[in-house]
């Protein structure tokens, strides 16, 4: 076959080894690049290296799921923006989908495109908004592709009003494990278990979306800054304006009266004008501002940039001390700082909270109308090179999880414990889910979702994420499958009610298990 067939090591970490969640698995810069599968992250497992295909055709790809998947099965992976193991297959094979990057068809009328799975979402908006449209959902990421965020049910800051990405899918292609391509469609059991099914049920080849209006390419932001966790609900919660925020960075190092502190930003699309202003006009009128206001804020990054890169030098240990304690960006130990390398347990968690003041008194109080362009809006999910970095040789663990409205005394718990144990959290976005989606292995719930990017190589990490599982399914909440990497396999039960009709459909589609994941293993999927 000429599909482009490249052997992987997979390494790492997981419950069941061998399964990355660490720097193999974080995201690069570049929105439409692949993360590199073969960067360095430690031993390697003991199933062997993962076989890489990236089909260029359909033919390719059947191809390649009735011909190429061996032993181990085999599973579809996208731009791998997640830092899960749900697209990662040790020991077996693992189609990249980017080859499949075509766009076949816009309708600039009804709003609609047909499009291959391997499309970004960062592409598709460039695409599109010249025509006066943007894909359906504000999706945490740009660098996600369209497969994976159908295979994710992917949902982004705007979800109380625009659902998930599979309310707006018309229709989709699967590839089955016999090698058939079939059409599935809302409202059937194959769509429902394909929207947020992780890539068990079958390859997504195309999709057919749904689009959302645009007329220009600005949306205007609004700043808040909220004093604690109560305030931050209430801010998000607040009545009254068309769009009340629904994302917010909040800051896990704070504590006593200030604990659970954030800043909310969200974005509002700008009205008028014509449809799909020029890109030379975003550009000046971002560019211009107000007189003087260009110098002003080169001069704010510089200072910004020479900030960071002292907090940075300050948050590593000595180049004395033992060579496991430098391999930690940040000490931790829960309650007792102290006990885990002396002044260098001191410098990490100090270095953070520092900087997450400096990021909570920067924030303005309160503002409204600054204009960006589309693309340039922050992502929570986009986690650039240069941070990545930060969390030390082993990457990062990222915990996300949702509890139902009804529940926030169960998140003010969360957050305390997060609190209380000095977590290093670089990044913790709080948002708001509205309704659930009609996906069995969907993650929003209405209610409240939290996600946190920690160190791999923190002490008692598993362990203090164990017992947070556990708070989590006790106030029917759930953690999100398509980010996890090492959740216990008891409690998916309990966090997803649609979990044995999922596997009764898969077991009927899939009797083989020819599409098989790390994360399949290792949840019983």
């Amino acid at each position: 076959m000429s599909a482009e067939t490249v052997p992987v090591p997979v390494t790492g970490r997981g419950r069941t080894a061998p399964t990355d969640t660490r720097s193999g698995a974080v995201p690069d810069a570049h929105p439409t690049r692949p993360a590199h599968p073969t960067r360095p992250a430690g031993p390697a497992g003991p199933a062997g290296p993962v076989r890489l295909i990236r089909p260029r055709t359909y033919e390719e790809a059947v191809d390649a799921v009735v011909r190429e998947f061996g032993a181990r099965g085999g599973i579809a992976r996208g731009l791998g923006r997640a830092p899960g193991d749900a697209a990662r297959n040790a020991g077996g094979t693992v189609l990249d989908m980017t080859g499949l990057d075509r766009i076949h068809a816009v309708d600039a009328t009804d709003g609609t495109v047909l499009c291959d799975a391997g499309v970004s979402l960062h592409r598709l908006t460039e695409v599109l908004l010249p025509l006066g449209w943007v894909p359906p959902v504000a999706s945490g990421t740009r660098g996600a592709t369209v497969g994976g965020a159908i295979a994710a049910d992917a949902h982004g800051h705007d979800h109380p009003v625009s659902g998930s990405f599979s309310r707006h899918v018309a229709a989709l292609e699967l590839l089955t494990a016999d090698g058939r391509i079939v059409s599935a469609h809302p409202g059937t059991p194959l769509f429902d278990a394909t929207t947020g099914g992780l890539g068990l049920t079958g390859l997504i080849l195309t999709a057919t979306l749904r689009l959302r209006p645009a007329e220009t390419s600005l949306v205007t932001v609004a700043t808040q800054r909220a004093t604690d966790l109560d305030d931050l609900l209430t801010r998000m919660t607040t009545t009254g304006r068309r769009h009340a925020p629904t994302a917010a960075w909040i800051d896990l190092l704070a504590r006593g009266p200030a604990t659970g502190r954030g800043v909310l930003l969200w974005p509002e699309a700008v009205s008028g004008g014509t449809r799909a202003w020029g890109t030379w006009a975003d550009r000046v009128t971002q560019a211009l501002g107000a007189p003087g206001a260009r110098g002003w804020r080169e001069s704010r990054t510089r200072v910004w940039r020479a900030l960071g890169r002292t907090l940075r030098r300050a948050s590593a240990a000595p180049a004395s001390a033992p060579r496991a304690w430098r391999d930690a960006p940040v000490w931790y130990a829960p309650g007792h700082p102290l006990l885990s390398g002396g002044t260098a347990a001191l410098l990490g968690p100090y270095a953070l909270g520092l900087r997450n003041e400096l990021r909570y008194r920067a924030a303005p109080r309160a503002r409204t109308g600054r204009l960006q362009r589309v693309p340039a809006f922050p992502r929570p999910v986009d986690v650039p090179t240069d941070r990545v970095r930060e969390y030390g040789r082993g990457g990062l663990v990222r915990y996300q999880f949702a509890v139902p409205h009804g529940q926030e005394e169960a998140l003010r718990r969360i957050v305390r414990r997060f609190s209380e144990h000095r977590c290093p959290a670089r990044h913790a976005v709080l948002e708001r889910l509205g309704e659930a989606g009609a996906g069995w292995l969907s993650f929003p719930v209405p209610g409240w979702a939290l996600t946190v990017d920690l160190p791999t190589g923190l002490p008692g990490l598993a362990a203090f994420l164990d017992e947070l599982d556990e708070e989590v399914a006790a106030a029917g909440g759930r953690v999100r499958l398509s980010q996890d990497s090492r959740l216990r396999p008891d409690l998916l039960a309990a966090m997803y009610p649609r979990l044995a009709d999922f596997r009764a459909l898969r077991a009927e589609l899939d009797p083989r298990g020819v599409f098989t994941s790390d994360l399949s293993r290792r949840l019983g999927l």
